[in-house]
């Protein structure tokens, strides 16, 4: 069973219609709720949540105190979420809930022989102006290289993963932009598929350029260490009786 977290920060003008995809792709997919998580928002996003959570009895609502960023946004649905499976995407509409039905079956068929897997959606075509294509690639491509992940494009916020193994990871600032390399870190098995990406309709995006590049070079840093003193796949304790 799913639980979708959506994080959002002054998305007053996209709540309603993605709630009510999201709503439809549960026709399709056995998600059981759906949790939004306004991260100290300024407009009129928290009321809107109120009111629509009247009409659907899926919607849960988290709010944060102050904003906080995306990382804990998720962190604190995954940590509310009251089903096994979790599924992430961005709040801006960007990420069509149709693709959800695509990754839950992905996972069904891969997870009769593994266990621990993480289903990762990759944008087959960005909707977004030049600027942020060219700095989405070089980033992705730093990245890549340093984490040795394998991923082509961990900025689609659009992933399957089970609750257990999110929690499972160390929790810092950023993190959500490095789930690849740390779940692989923890030995699960990341597996990718194309999804669609849409243009934005309302609002403007909250990260910009320079602000992903400052901050994920020290990210880029800390999760190479990390890697790097992760528990060994081989290594097994035994108990002696």
């Amino acid at each position: 069973m799913i639980t979708v977290i959506v994080p959002i920060f002054n998305e007053q003008e996209n709540i309603e219609s993605l709630l009510f995809e999201i709503v439809e792709a549960a026709t399709k997919t056995p998600i059981k709720e759906i949790i939004y998580v306004d991260d100290g928002s300024t407009d009129h996003s928290l009321n809107i949540l109120k009111n629509l959570k009247q009409k659907n009895s899926l919607l849960r609502i988290i709010k944060h105190s102050k904003k906080s960023g995306q990382s804990l946004a998720f962190w604190s649905g995954v940590s509310h979420a009251s089903q096994p499976l979790i599924v992430l995407m961005d709040g801006d509409g960007q990420n069509d809930p149709k693709d959800i039905e695509k990754l839950y079956q992905q996972y069904a068929q891969a997870s009769s022989d593994e266990k621990k897997i993480m289903i990762a959606g990759q944008r087959a075509e960005r909707k977004d102006n030049f600027v942020r294509k060219i700095s989405s690639i070089l980033a992705n491509k730093i990245r890549s290289t340093i984490t040795r992940d394998g991923i082509r494009d961990t900025g689609c916020s659009l992933k399957l993963i089970r609750k257990e193994d999110y929690l499972s990871l160390p929790y810092f600032d950023h993190m959500h932009r490095f789930l690849p390399a740390l779940l692989i870190r923890n030995h699960v098995k990341i597996l990718t598929t194309d999804v669609s990406h849409r243009p934005r309709k309302f609002g403007v995006s909250k990260y910009g350029f320079w602000q992903r590049l400052l901050v994920g070079i020290t990210d880029l840093i800390g999760v190479r260490w990390l890697i790097a003193r992760g528990i060994p796949q081989d290594f097994k304790n035994e108990d002696i009786k």
